[in-house]
C-alpha cells in the first residue's frame, strides 16, 4: 500500500515539494511517520490513547528534524472541521477506519473538505465484494455462503464491522467532489496468513507478487482490502 501511495504522490505533485499531510485514524503512526521521514509536514489524528502512546514513543526516537515535521492530535476523524480549516492539506489519509464507522458518508465529506484543490484522498477499506474469499479458502462454508449477501463481517479482533463496495465508494467520492482517480487491491494472496506467521525469506518476491496483483484485473477485485485514491476537483 505504501508503494501505491507513493506512486500517486509522485504522479501528482512536483518532486521535492513538502506536502501537508493529514492521517486520520493514524493508529500507531506507521504511514504518518514514514511520510514525515520523506520530508513532508504530517498531522496525525487519532482517538485511541494506546495508539497515540505508541506513536509518540516511535516519534520520540526520531531525529529532531523529523519530530518537528510531525504532530499528533487526539480526536475523532469525524470532527476534522473542529481542528482544521477547509483546504488545509495536500494529502489526506484514512486507512483502516471506515470499517468502524456505521455511516461513513459524513466522514468522507469532511475529509474531502480538508483537501486543497488537486489534493489526494487515500482510503484503505475492507472489500465488500470479496468477503466470501477468506472463509471460503479456509473451508468455512457456512460463513462463506452468508458473506455473499452482506457487507458486515467479524474481524480478527472479534469485532463486528462493515465493508465497502467499490461501486458505492466510487459514487460517494464523485458526490463529495473528490472523484476516484485510481484504485488498487491490497492483500490479494496473503490475507489468509495466520496472525504471527513468520516473514518468509523471499519477502521481496512476495511483495512484488502482491504489488503486481494489486494493480491487475481480475486479481485486484478479489483483494481483502481496496486502496482508493480520489482527487479533489
Amino acid at each position: 500500500m505504501a508503494r501505491q501511495l507513493d506512486e500517486q504522490i509522485v504522479g501528482r505533485f512536483p518532486v521535492g515539494q513538502r506536502l501537508r499531510v493529514l492521517d486520520v485514524g493514524m493508529g500507531q503512526g506507521t504511514q504518518a511517520l514514514r511520510l514525515a521521514r520523506a520530508g513532508h509536514q504530517v498531522t496525525g489524528l487519532e482517538q485511541d490513547a494506546k495508539m497515540i502512546a505508541v506513536a509518540r514513543e516511535s516519534l520520540a526516537g526520531e531525529p529532531e528534524g523529523i519530530r518537528e515535521r510531525m504532530r499528533i492530535i487526539e480526536g475523532d476523524g469525524r470532527d476534522t472541521g473542529v481542528h482544521f480549516l477547509p483546504g488545509s492539506f495536500d494529502v489526506v489519509l484514512c486507512h483502516g477506519v471506515l470499517m468502524y464507522v456505521e455511516e461513513p458518508d459524513p466522514l468522507l465529506a469532511g475529509l474531502a473538505r480538508m483537501l486543497a484543490p488537486g489534493g489526494l484522498l487515500s482510503l484503505l477499506v475492507r472489500n465488500g465484494d470479496a468477503l466470501a474469499i477468506r472463509p471460503g479458502l479456509s473451508g468455512d462454508w457456512a460463513d462463506a455462503l452468508a458473506a455473499f449477501d452482506t457487507v458486515s463481517y467479524r474481524n480478527r479482533l472479534g469485532l463486528d464491522v462493515r465493508a465497502d463496495r467499490l461501486k458505492d465508494l466510487t459514487a460517494t467520492l464523485a458526490g463529495i467532489g473528490a472523484p476516484l482517480h485510481a484504485w488498487y487491491g491490497v492483500r490479494v494472496f496473503t490475507d489468509t496468513a495466520a496472525d504471527g506467521a513468520e516473514v518468509p525469506a523471499d519477502v521481496e518476491t512476495l511483495l512484488a507478487v502482491e504489488e503486481k496483483a494489486g494493480r491487475t484485473d481480475p486479481y485486484r477485485g478479489v483483494a481483502a482490502l481496496l486502496h482508493l485514491c480520489g482527487v479533489r476537483g
